[in-house]
């Protein structure tokens, strides 16, 4: 057993598979350092270090295999999180090798492809519900400031749609669990990745005046439009799932 570490990165897991099929590896796995745990003391160990010109022989080779649409959904696979995603994401790609005319995404019977599929659809659910569900708070420094905490890495699926809508004023969008986001100044619109995760204690200190306001008014229009004899709290969660609530200004 051959274990590829890789530094978690896409471009990284690209590397180490251009590399097992450079180096024919057969009974391999490839694993992230920071996930790796060594079970198998007999394992030989391969250190991946990411280069972006076999990335990039990989991408274009899965470009013409599955098209960008097919690279789109791997995409998906790895901001996953998913155990398996490094399994998946190589079976993907090890079958668009071996049937260049056909479309492996569909072929549903391979348990692989079907789990690519499963995942797929829940990662963007959960895309689609941020695009629904962030709040922004508008700071001191009139920067509109949100918190997120989705089950996926999603930002990346995401920074898009808010660039899009958002263009004449400045925001930001912070995943709490993976400590870090996306930052747009009307020029702009880049990943950061802060030292510290935030405070929130300190952060609410740092509201425009105006934004306590906004938020109070927001919730009192909520509750005058909440019509107590039309409640329908099991649809409601359907729609808008507990877990979000906490980051909903009139949730609270």
């Amino acid at each position: 057993m051959t274990t590829l570490l890789y530094d978690g990165s896409f471009d990284g897991l690209l590397t180490a598979i251009f590399e097992v099929f450079e180096y024919r590896y057969k009974d391999m796995e490839i694993v992230s350092r920071e996930r790796f745990h060594q079970e198998n003391i007999f394992a030989e160990i391969h250190e991946v270090i990411t280069q972006n010109d076999k990335a990039e022989r990989v991408f274009k080779k899965l470009e013409q295999n599955i098209g960008k649409s097919g690279i789109h959904e791997l995409l998906k696979v790895y901001l996953s999180e998913d155990p398996e995603l490094e399994h998946l994401i190589f079976s993907a790609i090890q079958q668009s090798v071996q049937h260049l005319n056909e479309n492996i995404l569909q072929n549903y019977a391979d348990q692989d492809i079907l789990k690519i599929s499963k995942i797929c659809k829940s990662v963007s659910r959960e895309r689609h519900r941020m695009t629904a569900f962030v709040r922004f708070e508008k700071m001191q420094d009139d920067v509109f400031f949100a918190k997120i905490d989705p089950d996926f890495n999603v930002i990346p699926l995401i920074r898009k749609h808010f660039k899009d809508r958002y263009q004449d004023q400045k925001w930001m969008i912070y995943d709490l669990r993976r400590n870090y986001g996306v930052l747009y100044d009307m020029e702009t619109c880049d990943f950061f990745y802060p030292d510290e995760k935030l405070n929130l204690n300190k952060y609410e200190q740092k509201f425009h005046d105006e934004e306590k306001n906004y938020q109070t008014l927001w919730q009192r229009y909520f509750t005058k439009t909440n019509i107590m004899e039309r409640k329908n709290l099991k649809l409601h969660i359907q729609h808008v799932p507990k877990r979000y609530w906490k980051y909903l200004t009139e949730k609270h």
